[in-house]
């Protein structure tokens, strides 16, 4: 019988998960079993009280809150496209595919996240959701995405040659590398950064949850994109390399672009350049996870960040019921 590869496994057999090849990718979908919530479970009444006072957050502080609802509103729903209209048709080995149908779960409850805060605190949702259309800092990073990862969404696209291949690496790194483990970092950073000024806690919470599950996305995409590096070592060639280091340099620049706009005169302890600094730090964690050489050699300079994804157990909106949430097992820049 043929062995189990991740790519053009002729053997696949979507009733047949066992025996489990890929260990990694079965751990990655019981951590995310783990970590289930719903936006429901947030409490947000502080939130729309805060929100509809007018001295209670600075014009600052709204516009910050106002662009991460923006970016993230669409962001999390062209990665599940991602999932859903390219990847999963081209992963062929059913332990993956059983933590991409997983993921795919997770990107629809972000996705719900964003309709639920928006109709919570009554926010246009023309606006929020227009915005990759109208602020230029956010359709940058979209369409570079877009972009970056088009050729897998081609339905004449296979993974037959080495070049084939090597192009799915590369989009494989525009989604889970740059899209989740890069651009969604500023934002987190922002948002937990109320969160531990206890501003607009609802929606802090939500992000911390959308953080864990993302850092769960991450882990499972950069070992995806290094067992198929294993097992096509042609593919995985140094004008690739060179390229993925390329791209994730745009990136950086972009998510600090992304930043400045956010935060033009900053607020309590954030500003665009202590942003840009975590962000080197994060692309530099990004590379070592996908076995390439650091760019930057920044310093954290963030490091409650730790801290503040552990979500030890959480209440729902009733507060009836305590759930226990995976904790210790997950880094949060991993």
């Amino acid at each position: 019988m043929e062995k189990k590869t991740i790519l053009n496994c002729n053997n696949t057999d979507p009733n047949k998960i066992l025996p489990i090849k890929y260990t990694w990718a079965r751990k990655h979908y019981k951590d995310g079993v783990a970590n289930n919530w719903v936006p429901e479970e947030v409490n947000m009444q502080k939130d729309v009280e805060m929100w509809k006072s007018p001295t209670a957050l600075s014009e600052d502080e709204r516009r910050m809150i106002l662009w991460n609802l923006g970016f993230f509103s669409t962001a999390e729903s062209l990665t599940a496209n991602n999932i859903v209209l390219a990847i999963y048709k081209h992963i062929t080995n059913p332990e993956c595919r059983q933590y991409l149908l997983r993921q795919a779960y997770e990107e629809a409850i972000h996705t719900d996240t964003f309709i639920y805060t928006c109709d919570t605190l009554g926010l246009d949702p023309d606006e929020v959701y227009n915005m990759y259309l109208t602020i230029p800092s956010i359709k940058e990073k979209d369409e570079f995405v877009v972009n970056m990862t088009k050729s897998i969404l081609d339905p004449s696209f296979e993974t037959k040659t080495p070049e084939d291949i090597r192009r799915f690496i590369h989009d494989l790194v525009g989604y889970y590398v740059i899209m989740e483990g890069i651009f969604f970092y500023a934002g987190f950073a922002m948002m937990l950064s109320l969160l531990r000024q206890n501003k607009m806690v609802g929606v802090g919470e939500q992000f911390q949850f959308i953080l864990r599950d993302e850092s769960v996305h991450l882990a499972f995409g950069s070992d995806l994109i290094n067992t198929i590096a294993d097992e096509n070592p042609k593919a995985w060639d140094q004008e690739l390399k060179d390229t993925i280091v390329e791209n994730i340099k745009k990136a950086v620049a972009l998510e600090y672009a992304y930043a400045k706009d956010s935060l033009p005169k900053g607020i309590a302890g954030l500003n665009a350049d202590i942003i840009h600094d975590y962000i080197k730090y994060i692309a530099d964690r990004r590379l070592e996870r996908i076995r390439l050489p650091k760019v930057y050699n920044t310093k954290n300079p963030f490091p409650w960040m730790s801290e503040i994804i552990d979500l030890k157990k959480e209440k729902n909106f009733f507060e009836t019921r305590v759930t226990e949430y995976k904790s210790g097992s997950l880094d949060w820049d991993e």
